[in-house]
């Protein structure tokens, strides 16, 4: 079994309310239905006559009622309150066209943890001991599910696709059995970068700011772990806290300190006012690079485009802004129809998750239990979304626990005039534990 900023000043509360997460991909067609590989929407099963409700909590003959505990207020409430929302939608989907998962309904009971560990385990431990949820899907991943993480796993509770970054979510599933991670860890995505930067950009000085959290430290352990000090030196390492008003004076000490890159592990907020700063002290770095939530098409109403010309991010989803894409146009009918929000990355990223959801619940008719739900999720093997590009497929065994283990690099372009994303480089994988780079994509 087995087991994402303090609103700076009102300008950024809204530049977060817009800014997404996690998507990406390149404008392609929805790969073959494969055996063993399932494409689109979730179907197996889902309109499966009902099995005798056993007596799990959370499970009766009509529903199946699943928890989260995520971000809605406080800094981070006008950015992850869309992913509930956007899961509803698709969950809302199914329980309409396909009757459910194995003859029931999925019912999605949502508690606030204000980004707060304390109010995290609360709003955990009221899902679990008042709500009697089934488990746990898509918890936020950052400060609200550390002691969340602990009890969920104390208490044999699925904790899966968990929405954040953190390498520890993960990285141990013998002892926190319980616990799957879905999206690329912020380890991952600094290493990434550091060698990309060692390879493109020798002997150019780098600089890194990143907020001091958990998910922070992850990414500059990457980013050192991706370097080669013999081609590159990191010259200052700076530190914000989410309660900081501004990072301009933080930014000026990295630039003072030598660096002709910067990389930039933060949310949109931090990441703007950081960008603006470089541009004030008229510093125009060799390379920006910049944590995967800040790839959404939507940075340019903040930013202009010119300012991100050639800043590098990473991703593993399709855009939103790609309407010509089946997938995606399929995404914005689901969200219109079925009570969700505006489409933008971050819904395409929940509703990769709501798939991931439906298709494991589908797994569990003959053992929809708690274990049961746990061996589903554990057998998943290359299953893709058709809101991923091709080559991003998605597998958990009962020693890896993380979901999304492919991204590519995305590049800011700038088209008379108008900033996009641009995929470019190969396919990186950290699939099985060992870090690859796969070619041909």
């Amino acid at each position: 079994m087995k087991t994402a900023n303090v609103v700076m000043g009102v300008v950024v509360a809204a530049c977060l309310a817009l800014l997404a997460v996690a998507c990406g991909g390149e404008e392609e067609s929805p790969s073959a239905t494969a055996t063993g590989v399932a494409t689109g929407i979730a179907t197996a099963t889902a309109g499966a006559s009902p099995t005798p409700a056993a007596d799990v909590p959370g499970i009766s003959d009509t529903e199946i009622v699943l928890g989260q505990h995520m971000s809605l207020s406080g800094s981070y409430g006008a950015i992850y309150g869309l992913l509930p929302q956007a899961e509803k939608a698709y969950f809302n989907y199914i329980n309409e066209t396909q009757g459910g998962v194995c003859g029931r309904k999925i019912v999605l009971e949502v508690a606030d943890d204000k980004d707060d560990p304390g109010e995290g385990l609360a709003a955990t431990r009221k899902l679990v001991e008042q709500e009697k949820v089934f488990a746990f899907v898509g918890n936020s991943g950052v400060a609200g599910h550390p002691a969340a993480w602990e009890y969920l796993n104390e208490h044999g509770i699925p904790d899966i696709l968990v929405a954040g970054g953190i390498y520890r979510f993960y990285a141990d599933p013998q002892g926190h059995p319980w616990t799957v991670s879905a999206i690329p860890d912020y380890r991952l995505e600094g290493r990434m970068y550091g060698e990309y930067i060692s390879l493109n950009l020798p002997g150019k000085k780098v600089g890194m700011l990143y907020a001091n959290h958990e998910g922070g430290l992850d990414g500059l352990a990457g980013l050192k772990e991706g370097l080669d000090p013999d081609k590159n030196e990191l010259v200052s390492e700076k530190s914000f806290e989410l309660t900081d008003i501004e990072v301009f004076s933080t930014v000026q000490a990295i630039y003072r300190a030598g660096a002709e890159v910067l990389v930039v592990h933060a949310g949109p907020g931090p990441t703007i006012q950081a960008i603006k700063a470089a541009d004030r002290m008229g510093w125009k770095p060799a390379g920006i690079f910049v944590q995967y939530t800040n790839s959404d098409p939507l940075l340019f109403m903040s930013l202009r485009p010119e300012l991100l010309e050639g800043t590098i991010t990473l991703q593993a989803f399709k855009l939103s802004d790609w309407r010509d894409d089946p997938a995606v146009a399929e995404h914005y009918e689901i969200m219109q129809k079925y009570g969700g929000p505006a489409p933008n990355n971050l819904t395409i990223f929940s509703q990769v998750i709501a798939e991931v959801a439906v298709e494991v619940l589908s797994r569990t008719c003959d053992n929809l239990t708690r274990e049961g739900l746990m061996d589903a999720m554990e057998s998943l093997r290359d299953w893709h979304s058709d809101l991923a590009p091709d080559g991003i497929n998605f597998t958990v065994t009962d020693t890896d626990h993380l979901l999304i283990e492919s991204a590519r690099f995305l590049r800011v372009v700038v088209e008379d005039g108008k900033g996009k994303f641009e995929y470019f480089g190969p396919l990186y994988s950290l699939e099985g534990g060992e870090f690859k780079i796969i070619e041909g994509y």
